[in-house]
C-alpha cells in the first residue's frame, strides 16, 4: 500500500489526464460496437481500474481499444442477428462471450502464455491492424454523413416480404417447440399470424436493412444511396470534429484534441439548438451487474462463439503486452507479462458483468499517463474512478453529444490505427517466393491476405488463415535451408570440416558423409529421404554427422528410419557421429538404436569415427597409375 501512494501527486495527474483522454474514445467505441455509449464507458471504468489493480505493468491505462472494439462489433452483430435484431434479448449471450474471453485471459496468464505472445508473426499483426483501421474508417462513413439505412423508408420497404417470411417461420418454430403444430389444423398458426402488426413487420424489415448495410461490404454497397441522402448538418459536425482533432494537435498536445473537439462541436450544436441526432441516452447513477448473464444462460447461443472468445482473449493479450513494452521503454522498467494477462482478464470479466465492452492496454492513454507523471498502479485506478464520477454526474449532459461527433472521432481513430510502417515496407521486402517467372514477398502475401480477409470476410478466421500461411511458409523456408545446407557429397567434392582434413583420400569413393545442419523435421524430410538414392554403388559406408542437429520431430525420425532401412538393404554401413540428447532419445524410443544402428557404430567425436574407418573400411576402387 505504501508503494501505491509513493507517487500520489504524479499518479493523480496522470490518471486524471488519461481518464479525460479516454472519455471521448470510450463513448465512440461503445457506439461503434452496437451496444451504445454506456457500454463503452462501463468498459473503460472497470477495465481501467481492475487491470491496473491486478496487472503487471504499473503505468498501463486500459480500456476499450480499436482492435478489441472491431472484433466485439462482429460478435455483437452476429448474436443480435440470431436474436431477430433484438438487442435486449441478445445481450446476455453477448456478455457471456465477453466474460468467457476475460476468463480465458486469466487462464492464459496462469498458464504462463504471456511470454509466448511475441511469437505471432509481424505480417499477421500488421495486416490485422490495418484491417481494423479500414473497418472503422469505412463503417463510420454512413453515420458521419447522417445516413442510417434502417431509417430509409424506401430501402426498408425492399425487405417487407422477407420480414413477413421470417415472422411466420418463427411462429411455426415456436409451435413446433411447444408441440402444438399439427399439419391438418393450422388454427393456432392463423390465430397467431393475425396478431402480427405493421409495427412488427416494420421492425423486422428495419433489422434486415441494418444487417444488409453492416460491415465494410455493406457500407460500400450503401454508399451511392447514402450520398444521395446526405444530411449536411451531420456531415458538417463530423468534418468539424475531424478538423479540430488534427488542427489542435499542431497547437498543443498537452490537452487531448479529441476531447477539445467533443466539447467544442457538441457545445456549438447544443447551444445553437441545431436539429442534430444525439447519441443514445447514457443512464446516470452507479452501474449495476447484469445478472441475466446467468439467469438466461443458453449454451447453444454461446457455443459457436467459443473460438471467437479465444481470439478476443488473444487479441487483448497482444494489444496489452505491446503497450506494456512501450511503457517499459519509457519508464526503464520491466513488466510481468503473465500477471498483466491475469489483470486484463479480471478487468474484462468484471466489465462484462456490468454490460461493458472488452478492452486492453491502450498505448496512447498509457503514454499520456507516463508523460503526466504516472508511475504506479494508482494512476490507472484514478482514471477508472474519474470516468465513474463523470458517468454519475454528467450522464444526462453526455447524452446530448451529437452522434456525428463520435463518428468523426472514430474516423481519426481508424486512420491512426493502421500500420503505416508495414505498408511502407511493402516495396522493399525481399521477393522470396514465385509462381513461374513472377516473384513476390511471402510476408507481403501474408499481410495482404489478412488485411483483405479481415476487411471483407471475418476478422477471426482471417487471423487463423494468416497464421497458417505464415507457419507453412516458415516451415518451407526452414526445410529448403536445411536441405540446402545438408547435401550428400563425397569427401573429395564437399568442403571439408576442419577435423576432416586428415581423412584418407583413397577412401573418397568408399566413404560418403552427410552433414546435417539444423533440425530434421517434416519440412525437410523429403530431401533427406533422397539420401539413399544419392549414394553410388562404390560406397560401402555412410557417416552422418549430427552434432548440429539439435532437434528431430516424429516425421524426421521416420524419414531417418526409412533411409537407414534402404541403406541397410544396399549393404551400406551407417555410422553416426555426435548424436545430441533429444535426437538420440527419439531414436532409442522407437528402436533405431540399437536395432538399425548398433551402439558400436555411434561415435562421440569424428576422430573416433575416423579411427574406426581406417581400421575397417578397405579401398575397393584403387586408382590405376
Amino acid at each position: 500500500m505504501k508503494n501505491l501512494f509513493s507517487n500520489f501527486k504524479g499518479d493523480l495527474f496522470g490518471g486524471i489526464t488519461a481518464g479525460i483522454v479516454a472519455l471521448p474514445l470510450a463513448l465512440a467505441f461503445g457506439v461503434s460496437s452496437g451496444l451504445g455509449p454506456s457500454a463503452g464507458l462501463y468498459g473503460a471504468i472497470f477495465i481501467s481500474f481492475f487491470a491496473a489493480l491486478f496487472g503487471g505493468t504499473n503505468t498501463q491505462i486500459s480500456g476499450p481499444t480499436a482492435p478489441m472494439t472491431a472484433v466485439s462489433m462482429v460478435i455483437i452483430a452476429g448474436i443480435i442477428a440470431i436474436n431477430g435484431g433484438n438487442v435486449e434479448k441478445a445481450l446476455p449471450a453477448i456478455l457471456i462471450v465477453f466474460l468467457l474471453a476475460g476468463l480465458m485471459q486469466i487462464g492464459l496468464g496462469l498458464l504462463g502464455i504471456g511470454k509466448y505472445i511475441r511469437y505471432i508473426p509481424y505480417p499477421v499483426v500488421s495486416g490485422f491492424m490495418t484491417a481494423i483501421g479500414v473497418i472503422i474508417l469505412v463503417t463510420q462513413i454512413l453515420p458521419a454523413i447522417g445516413y442510417y439505412p434502417k431509417e430509409d423508408a424506401e430501402f426498408v420497404a425492399n425487405f417487407q416480404a422477407h420480414a413477413e417470411e421470417i415472422i411466420l417461420d418463427n411462429i411455426l418454430k415456436d409451435e413446433a417447440g411447444e408441440g402444438i403444430l399439427v399439419l391438418e389444423d393450422f388454427e393456432e398458426t392463423i390465430k397467431r399470424a393475425e396478431h402480427i402488426t405493421k409495427e412488427d413487420m416494420l421492425k423486422e424489415a428495419q433489422n434486415l436493412a441494418k444487417t444488409e448495410a453492416s460491415g465494410v461490404l455493406g457500407a460500400i454497397k450503401m454508399l451511392p444511396r447514402a450520398v444521395q441522402n446526405i444530411n449536411w448538418l451531420e456531415l458538417a459536425l463530423a468534418l468539424s470534429t475531424i478538423i479540430i482533432i488534427y488542427g489542435f494537435k499542431k497547437i498543443t498536445t498537452t490537452i487531448p484534441s479529441a476531447l477539445v473537439a467533443l466539447i467544442a462541436v457538441s457545445g456549438v450544436a447544443y447551444g445553437f439548438g441545431l436539429d442534430y441526432r444525439p447519441i443514445e441516452e447514457i443512464p446516470s447513477g452507479l452501474p449495476v451487474p447484469n445478472w441475466e448473464i446467468f439467469t438466461k444462460f443458453d449454451s447453444n447461443s454461446v457455443t459457436p462463439y467459443v473460438f471467437t472468445a479465444l481470439t478476443l482473449a488473444l487479441l487483448g493479450a497482444i494489444d496489452s503486452l505491446l503497450t506494456s513494452v512501450v511503457a517499459d521503454n519509457m519508464t526503464k522498467t520491466k513488466h510481468k507479462p503473465n500477471k498483466e494477462l491475469v489483470g486484463q482478464g479480471i478487468g474484462n470479466s468484471i466489465a462484462a458483468l456490468f454490460g461493458g465492452i472488452p478492452g486492453a492496454g491502450a498505448t496512447i492513454r498509457t503514454v499520456v499517463n507516463i508523460n503526466a507523471g504516472g508511475k504506479t498502479k494508482l494512476s490507472g485506478m484514478v482514471a477508472g474512478v474519474l470516468l465513474l464520477i463523470i458517468l454519475m454526474a454528467l450522464g444526462p449532459v453526455a447524452s446530448q453529444i451529437p452522434a456525428a461527433v463520435l463518428a468523426g472521432i472514430l474516423v481519426t481513430v481508424g486512420i491512426g490505427v493502421m500500420d503505416y510502417k508495414g505498408l511502407k515496407a511493402i516495396p522493399s521486402l525481399p521477393k522470396d517466393i514465385g509462381i513461374g517467372p513472377i516473384r513476390f514477398s511471402s510476408e507481403v502475401v501474408i499481410m495482404l491476405v489478412v488485411l483483405i480477409l479481415s476487411s471483407v470476410w471475418n476478422l477471426v478466421y482471417a487471423v487463423g488463415v494468416g497464421l497458417v500461411i505464415a507457419s507453412l511458409m516458415f516451415m518451407k523456408k526452414m526445410g529448403d535451408l536445411t536441405a540446402e545446407r545438408s547435401d550428400v557429397k563425397s569427401l573429395g567434392k564437399e568442403k571439408k570440416w576442419s577435423d576432416e582434413k586428415d581423412f584418407p583420400t583413397n577412401l573418397n569413393e568408399e566413404v560418403f558423409i552427410k552433414h546435417i545442419k539444423g533440425p530434421l523435421f517434416f519440412g525437410s524430410t523429403s530431401d533427406f529421404q533422397a539420401l539413399a538414392d544419392q549414394i553410388p554403388d562404390t560406397a560401402s559406408t555412410v557417416i552422418i554427422r549430427m552434432g548440429r542437429m539439435q532437434y528431430m520431430d516424429q516425421s524426421g525420425l521416420y524419414a531417418l528410419e526409412d533411409t537407414l532401412i534402404e541403406l541397410r538393404k544396399s549393404g551400406v554401413t551407417v555410422l553416426l557421429v555426435d548424436v545430441l540428447k533429444q535426437p538420440k532419445y527419439m531414436m532409442e524410443r522407437v528402436g533405431l538404436i540399437p536395432d538399425l544402428i548398433p551402439n558400436e557404430y555411434i561415435f562421440n567425436t569424428f576422430k573416433e569415427c575416423l579411427f574406426w574407418v581406417k581400421e575397417n573400411v578397405k579401398d575397393t576402387n584403387p586408382k590405376i597409375e
